[in-house]
């Protein structure tokens, strides 16, 4: 758990928002050693094998290496640098909020917010772009050092909470990342039927690129997808939320692959690993509506590690979920669940 939990802390406190994660991926890249080869492409990801590649079989294990994020759209003449959003930042936790601006120079700021003594209106929280962050410079002096076009970060790193708890930044989706490269850790010197595609995939916060290029290069004949999703909290009683700690949330939905699903069932009855079912309409929201239509379609399934306080700095997971997520794909491919 140990090693589980420097993995997750090393992925989520390197900075990478959509179109910019090159920092991240030489973290992943290096998690990625135990494979038979690894490869790095700007415009989709990291991706690392295992297995046997002529097998008519190749499976793709997905998690998305990008973050929310900001970007800069101006330095206006107070100094203040004025932002638009790279994924979908929730603008509520922005106020007040510390920042790390990646310029020539890495700065940190402060997001303006007025004190309740001074302010007025309705309380509503302003637009991202109608915010404004304090690097405590002048407007000459910023833009020596900040350019339009650097991304920006809430600043919070990931850091353990009680039992096997972490908060943080980023855990959306490099929890996910984390359980496939462990699933991978966990196939490794295994004699393995099938072709195992360990990805860590671009752009997902706006749109999936990234997994949808490596499924159209990689040409899958199955994939399982590993995002986040909702866990329950104080003031949310949705009866169709997880719970941190109950272990892997399999999905349903129109776009998946119902008997993968069912398969995934099966075997953490079969290897009393504690799961937990989650039911969506039609599409997820997450790499597998990208991955599915690719070629002549994939079969596609989704587990997904329950969080708290999605898009926000202080995101919740627990390593237990993430190590039992990494157990069921292992077994999913060592069992041959494919057949």
């Amino acid at each position: 758990m140990q090693e589980l939990k420097e993995l997750v802390l090393s992925l989520c406190n390197t900075p990478g928002t959509p179109g910019d994660e090159q920092a991240v991926f030489e973290v992943a890249k290096e998690a990625l050693s135990f494979c038979k080869w690894v490869e790095t492409d700007p415009l989709c990801g990291v991706h690392g094998f295992l297995g046997d590649e002529t097998s008519p079989i190749q499976i793709m294990l997905d998690g998305h290496i990008d973050q929310i994020g900001m970007v800069v759209t101006e330095i206006d003449e107070g100094g203040f640098l004025r932002l638009t959003t790279v994924g979908g930042i929730d603008r509520r936790t922005m106020p007040g909020a510390r920042v790390t601006v990646y310029g020539k120079e890495t700065l940190t700021g402060i997001v303006c917010t007025l004190p309740p003594h001074i302010s007025e209106g309705d309380g509503k929280i302003a637009a991202v772009t109608d915010q404004a962050v304090d690097i405590g410079m002048s407007k000459e002096e910023a833009e020596k050092v900040v350019s339009v076009g650097d991304r920006v970060i809430l600043t919070n790193p990931v850091a353990p909470l009680l039992g096997t708890r972490v908060a943080g930044s980023a855990l959306d989706d490099r929890a996910g990342c984390a359980a496939v490269i462990r699933a991978g850790q966990l196939l490794c010197g295994k004699e393995l039927s099938c072709g195992v595609h360990i990805v860590c995939s671009t752009q997902e916060e706006v749109g999936g690129t990234g997994a949808k290029l490596y499924a159209y290069r990689i040409a899958p004949t199955h994939a399982i997808a590993v995002d986040v999703s909702f866990a329950t909290q104080p003031g949310c009683s949705n009866p169709g939320l997880g719970e941190l700690g109950k272990g892997p949330m399999i999905g349903y939905a129109a776009i998946l692959n119902r008997k993968m699903g069912k398969k995934l069932e099966e075997l953490a009855k079969a290897k009393e690993i504690p799961y937990q079912v989650e039911v969506m309409g039609g599409h997820t929201g997450t790499n597998c509506d990208e991955i599915v239509t690719e070629r002549a379609g994939v079969k596609c399934a989704l587990i997904s590690v329950p969080q708290r306080n999605m898009h926000t700095p202080s995101e919740i997971c627990d390593l237990l979920d993430i190590e039992n997520i990494a157990k069921l794909i292992a077994a999913y491919v060592t069992e041959k669940g494919w057949e």
